[in-house]
């Protein structure tokens, strides 16, 4: 008796020396010889070896305060052991960038996992219009190591330096170390107004030096991976 098909050497396991490889554009591969990993709670698809896992919550007793007084937050478990882990986040695409002494702020619906090597933390975003939506927040990860994240679709890099740059706030999934936020509020005019509005109020306008990474969907995502009808900036970093 035989199998016959291409299946198995098509989808055969990627090789890499690593601790971070996109597998296929859906999944995560990380070597656990190189020590614990923070991964979103759930995102475990399979493993091979020996692999724990422990609900870590929001860390630190500061950022579990910020989590709740905030209503931000990600969910995170810590794996630890011998062997490989493959994760996933509800089929969304995974991005792969290493950090060399450097910083990111992450939308939080977008965090997959990072090298425990990366020091985290829920900061507030510094806008003038951030009273617009009742503060605003994200996720900070610095440090060297390893970072995935998630997009809805394929993303792009825009370079906050080479012209004024607007973005939608649900599109907007992390921007680097030198890239200033703030929010611009364009109602398009009485007339806009009158009419209902374009739906594109409130937008994020990014200055400095860096880039801003933005997907094609406008997520409506919160940390903990539920659906939310909440509009404007609120929703976008829970």
């Amino acid at each position: 008796m035989a199998i016959h098909g291409s299946l198995f050497e098509d989808f055969r396991e990627a090789e890499s020396r690593d601790q971070f490889t996109r597998q296929n554009s859906k999944l995560l591969k990380v070597r656990m010889d190189y020590g614990p990993v923070w991964a979103r709670l759930g995102s475990m698809v399979a493993y091979q070896g020996d692999v724990r896992f422990a609900n870590r919550g929001s860390g630190s007793m500061e950022r579990m305060l910020k989590s709740a007084f905030t209503g931000e937050g990600v969910p995170l478990m810590e794996a630890t052991g011998q062997g490989e882990l493959f994760l996933a986040d509800d089929a969304a695409d995974v991005q792969v960038i290493y950090l060399d002494h450097d910083m990111v702020s992450v939308n939080g619906a977008n965090v997959l996992a990072f090298s425990s090597s990366i020091e985290w933390d829920i900061h507030r975003v510094s806008a003038r219009g951030g009273a617009l939506a009742g503060g605003m927040f994200n996720v900070s990860l610095r440090g060297s190591g390893y970072v995935a994240v998630t997009t809805r679709g394929e993303p792009v890099a825009l370079d906050v330096a080479e012209a004024p740059t607007y973005a939608d706030a649900h599109a907007v999934v992390l921007w680097t170390a030198g890239v200033r936020m703030d929010v611009r509020v364009d109602t398009g005019g009485l007339g806009s107004l009158l009419r209902g509005g374009t739906g594109e109020t409130v937008q994020m306008a990014f200055t400095g030096n860096g880039h801003v990474l933005v997907q094609p969907a406008e997520s409506r995502d919160t940390g903990a991976g539920e659906k939310t009808g909440k509009g404007g900036l609120g929703a976008l970093f829970e």
